[in-house]
Formats: structure tokens, C-alpha cells, sequence
């Protein structure tokens, strides 16, 4: 019998390691690969697996990433599926926001009272990855799991930001740090693959995806008042539940910073990338109703469009140029991410803004890009330069921030003509 499964994304975090992306809207709803938003990572790999019944938790700048899931999951009214939003809310049981991934999850169990399930999947809204979760729920239902963490071999340096554990030859964790220190890590090494090893991958991360089994879940929550899965709950429940380790071994990224958002993007324009864009799994998101993008003139190598661009660019290269975007006659884009635009300007305002020297939404001609993440709705004047670079000191600006090196220009920012960045 196929299990029954309810699928919960977590997607109320700040993340403020990514700002300023994230100073209108929250992490999950920020746009990848021109036409997505993170989200419909975690959502369209259950509906690809065949879970179809999700709740989405929503708390900080909340707007957009509700409006995005409203707008965008629709199911027949013959189906049992759905998308729901579970947005955090006060009540005269509990006055307080949520307070860690595990509390979310607590807040929110009496909403899943009316529905029928034996586990609990539980999913970050910010990864990028494409798993196969009937494979995950089949491991842990065979090897009568309570808990199952989805884990992922790294190497020394990227091991302190992740929670690591320690699993023996059947798969169970026997021990869980949360973001071990380089002193201690030496003692943290498991048993992977020889190809991960070959790779100085011999750490166990988790992915931050969970499944529980019910009954274990609510139990677990009756028993310890911790307010996170990673940090809390999960270590504290190693040795009194049986708690498995799941190894995948695809791509997987956690969209952490500035620095990691723009190479996941970016990679996604080389000839092999890393994420499978054209494949059988899709990644399911908003349909808008725009026109083919229209390309004038311009030499265009490795690169992503979204639907109703016009482009009149001199070069494009290594960039990805997301929906509604236009570029003017003589511009450069290299290494750039362009998010595009959420409306298109009326032609009159555009003759009056030309006439008047003022930008428009896009990009104007003869500017040159390079390193650069373009939020969405910028408006950049005529000859203007913006350059990243691992040089650049971090800081944050009026219509812009430098984060490892990746100038990113704020939404809606109006950059004047001739303006060089930094």
C-alpha cells in the first residue's frame, strides 16, 4: 500500500545572509534561473514523487511568497491535492511567532488534524536539488524508521556549516553535531562512498529534510520544548528513537549566501550544469501568459532567457536574463544574473522617459556588466558600468550592496546614466 504522506516547506525564515534580495520578500520566494522562485524547488519534487498534499509555513515578508503559491498551484476539483499556506499566526493559546524550524512544526500539528497520514516530510524552501522523496519515505518505511535525515557527503571546509553526524553500517545516526567546529571535526568522519572519498568528502551533512513518522513526531514534541530540529530536537532524540541516515548522492546546494545564490545560477548556464533544467522532473511554477523573448541583433553564448524579453544587447554571455527583461542596443552582460521585471512600461512612458533622461525599467544603452545580480524592476541609465569582483570590500548602499565580491542592485533602484559601480 503507498504510504501517505503530508509534505510541510519551511519558508518563513529571514535569511539575511541573503540581503538584499531578501529586504522585500522572504528567502523562499526570492527568483532563480529567471523564471522560478526558490519554493517551487521543494514543491515540484513532491509532485514529481507523487506527493501532492503541502503545506507551506509562511512568517517574515510574507506577501510575495503567498501571493507566488496562490497564484501558481492549482489543482482539479477532483483531485485531493494541494498547496496550502500556513502563515504564522497569534492565538490565545500562544502569542509568539515561530521560533526555529521544530516550533514552526509544533504551531502548526493542529492544522493537521482533519487530514489522513502516516509520515511527515519536512523540507527547506531554499535548496536547489531534485530528488526522487518516494525513494526517501520507502528506505525509512523499510528499515521501520522514526526518523530519517536526508544526508549528503561534504568535505572539511564546507562541514562547519552543516549539522554532521555519525551513522554505523546499517544506517543508523548514532551522533549529530550542529556546525562542528574545525578542532572538533576530525572525529566526525563517516562511511561514504569511494567516489566521495575520492573527493575528500567524508562528512556527513544533513539536508535539513526529515521524515517522521507520526505518532514518533508528536511524541518527540510532547517530550522536549526545543524550538529547532537540527540544534535540539533531533540530537536530543538519537538513542531514544530509531534514527536513520539517508545518502543521496545528486547535486544539492543550500542557497545560504549572496556568493552561493549566484554560482548555482550561473551554472546553470554552462553545457553540463550541475541541476538538469531539461529533464522528465520539471519544475513546476507561476504560467504567465507573456510573449516569446525577442533577440535583435545580439552575439549570445551560454545564456538563459525568460518568456517577453527584448533584447537589443551587443553581447550576452554566461548571464541569465529572466522575464521581461530588456536590454538596449550596444550593453554587455558578463556573469550576470538579470531578474527581469514584474510589469511592462507603457510605450508612451518610455518615449517621455527617453525625452526626459530618465531610465527605464531594464537596461540602457551601452552599459557594460560583469559579476552583477540585477533585482528585479531596476531601472539603469545609459553608459553605465557596474563590475564585481573579488576585490571589492563588502558593503551596502543606497541602490546597491557588494556581497563576496557580486555587485547586487537593489529592486526597483534607479541607477543614472553614466553612473560607474562600484
Amino acid at each position: 500500500m503507498k504510504p501517505s504522506v503530508i509534505s510541510i516547506v519551511l519558508g518563513g525564515g529571514r535569511g539575511t545572509r541573503l540581503f538584499p534580495l531578501t529586504y522585500s520578500r522572504s528567502k523562499p520566494a526570492v527568483p532563480i534561473a529567471g523564471k522560478y522562485r526558490l519554493v517551487d524547488i521543494p514543491i515540484s519534487n513532491c509532485l514529481n514523487s507523487g506527493y501532492n498534499r503541502i503545506l507551506v509555513l509562511t512568517q517574515f515578508n510574507s506577501a510575495s511568497l503567498n501571493s507566488h503559491i496562490k497564484n501558481s498551484y492549482h489543482f482539479d476539483i477532483f483531485s485531493r491535492g494541494f498547496v496550502d499556506i500556513l502563515a504564522a499566526e497569534q492565538n490565545v493559546e500562544n502569542e509568539m511567532w515561530y521560533q526555529g524550524t521544530a516550533d514552526a512544526v509544533r504551531q502548526s500539528m493542529k492544522h493537521l488534524t482533519k487530514y489522513e497520514y502516516d509520515y511527515i516530510l519536512i523540507l527547506s524552501g531554499d535548496q536547489l536539488y531534485q530528488m526522487d522523496f518516494r525513494e526517501l519515505i520507502d528506505f525509512h518505511c523499510k528499515n521501520e524508521g522514526d526518523i530519517t535525515i536526508a544526508t549528503i557527503p561534504v568535505n572539511a571546509k564546507d562541514a562547519p556549516g552543516f549539522g554532521i553526524l555519525k551513522s554505523d553500517d546499517e544506517g543508523n545516526i548514532t551522533s549529530f553535531i550542529e556546525k562542528p567546529s574545525a578542532e572538533v571535526l576530525v572525529d566526525w568522519k563517516s562511511e561514504v562512498s569511494d567516489k566521495s572519498r575520492s573527493e575528500g568528502k567524508e562528512y556527513l551533512a544533513s539536508m535539513g529534510i526529515y521524515v517522521f513518522s507520526r505518532n514518533v513526531l508528536r511524541k518527540m514534541f510532547d517530550e522536549d520544548p526545543g524550538d529547532d530540529f537540527g540544534g535540539e530536537l533531533i540530537p536530543n532524540g538519537i538513542g531514544k528513537y530509531k534514527t536513520l541516515s539517508f545518502q543521496y548522492d545528486g547535486y544539492w546546494t543550500d542557497i545560504g549566501t549572496i556568493d552561493s545564490f549566484f554560482d548555482a545560477n550561473i551554472d546553470l548556464t554552462k553545457d553540463f550544469p550541475k541541476f538538469n533544467l531539461f529533464s522528465n522532473a520539471p519544475i513546476y511554477t507561476r504560467a504567465r501568459m507573456l510573449p516569446p523573448s525577442k533577440i535583435l541583433g545580439s552575439y549570445v553564448s551560454k545564456a538563459i532567457f525568460g518568456d517577453g524579453c527584448i533584447i537589443m544587447a551587443d553581447k550576452i554571455e554566461n548571464s541569465i536574463v529572466g522575464n521581461r527583461s530588456r536590454v538596449d542596443k550596444g550593453s554587455t552582460f558578463l556573469n550576470t544574473y538579470m531578474m527581469g521585471a514584474d510589469y511592462y512600461q507603457d510605450t508612451k512612458d518610455i518615449i517621455a522617459n527617453d525625452r526626459n533622461g530618465v531610465p527605464n525599467v531594464g537596461v540602457g544603452k551601452y552599459c557594460y556588466i560583469e559579476q552583477a545580480i540585477l533585482d528585479k524592476n531596476c531601472s539603469i541609465g545609459d553608459n553605465v558600468r557596474i563590475i564585481g569582483g573579488k576585490h571589492l570590500p563588502d558593503g551596502d548602499f543606497e541602490n546597491h550592496s557588494i556581497k563576496d565580491g557580486i555587485v547586487v542592485v537593489k529592486k526597483n533602484a534607479v541607477i543614472p546614466r553614466g553612473t560607474i559601480i562600484p
